[in-house]
């Protein structure tokens, strides 16, 4: 077991999270989220998605938000695009893009979500790598959805994933670009601890350059029993959200938890002796705010248990090493 020292986690709690809302979201709710978000310690936050409002009509206001919320220095802020159109709206609204190519690991589900197989998503990677060139970005991450497994087919085969990331690896490099970072998302809530190790290790062993992200949801109650399993092998990036808002509108899941709750995530690292630098009392109030937004409560636990440091000082890292 090697825990790494410091975990960067990623809120995709406004965009996610809140784009699986069926009732309207004000638009200055939003961007009081996204600006509380800021003040926690959040470093990385994705606050919305330039998409058809036909089809997700929660984020119809995307470059409202983006114009109204107050920018910290040395937060990001992001938002995610599934095709070329949402990403020419992303490259004129102040936003970090990722050069990232992305497929789903499941064909039904890429079908669904994109109306595209994953074949043809496939083949259309050297429109994505030609769109970021023009616009003087570098192509650095590629991102698998369903992962792990798939509502509509089942477990994804560990092989078939490895074939796909290095198809997308080869197609990078013969473009000019270095694939850096690997996202691989457990769209639907299928993975195991036991599977995440697999998984990450035989990555690790392949392509040992390759940074590994997780996006884990709670779909069946596993997600912090992966996100621990990840970071004995010393993995240190997660897509969270707050409150553990979000899921996917697609996944024929509802009702379910949504994404690791990225207080309960801050807080294990906190027991185990890891930094995030994060402030987990500024999180938990997020998660109450969010679930005033939303209406509803929300899965996270932390909001409900309460902090420890209420009770004691010390993490148990701390007590066992005095």
């Amino acid at each position: 077991m090697h825990l790494p020292q410091c975990v960067e986690l990623y809120e995709v709690g406004p965009r996610e999270g809140f784009q699986s809302e069926t009732n309207p979201i004000a638009t200055e709710d939003k961007i009081t989220f996204v600006n509380e978000l800021s003040n926690a310690g959040l470093k990385h936050i994705e606050v919305t998605s330039f998409v058809s409002p036909k089809w997700v009509p929660q984020m119809a206001d995307a470059e409202a938000v983006l114009a109204g919320i107050e920018r910290v220095p040395g937060v990001t802020y992001r938002a995610a695009y599934l095709n070329l159109q949402g990403l020419e709206r992303a490259l004129g609204n102040p936003v970090t893009l990722d050069g990232s190519l992305v497929l789903s690991a499941s064909d039904t589900f890429s079908k669904r979500n994109m109306n595209k197989t994953t074949r043809e998503m496939l083949d259309k990677l050297p429109e994505w790598i030609a769109a970021y060139q023009a616009a003087n970005i570098r192509v650095k991450q590629m991102g698998f959805m369903a992962s792990f497994g798939c509502n509509f087919e089942g477990y994804i085969e560990l092989e078939h994933l490895l074939k796909l990331m290095g198809d997308v690896i080869n197609l990078a490099d013969s473009h000019g670009e270095a694939i850096q970072k690997v996202k691989l998302a457990d769209t639907m809530g299928w993975a195991n601890p036991e599977q995440i190790k697999r998984t990450v290790c035989t990555i690790q062993d392949k392509w040992p350059e390759l940074n590994i992200h997780l996006h884990l949801h709670d779909t069946r109650g596993l997600g912090l029993a992966n996100v621990y399993a990840a970071l004995q092998e010393g993995l240190w990036e997660f897509d969270t959200a707050i409150g553990g808002l979000g899921g996917c509108p697609f996944a024929a899941v509802k009702g379910a938890p949504g994404n690791i709750s990225t207080e309960d995530v801050a807080f294990l690292c906190e027991q185990m002796g890891i930094d995030t630098g994060l402030q987990l009392d500024s999180l938990v109030e997020c998660a109450k705010l969010a679930e005033k937004i939303v209406g509803r409560e929300l899965p996270g636990h932390l909001a409900k248990g309460g902090l420890l440091s209420n009770i004691r000082p010390n993490s148990w890292m701390q007590v066992q090493g005095s």
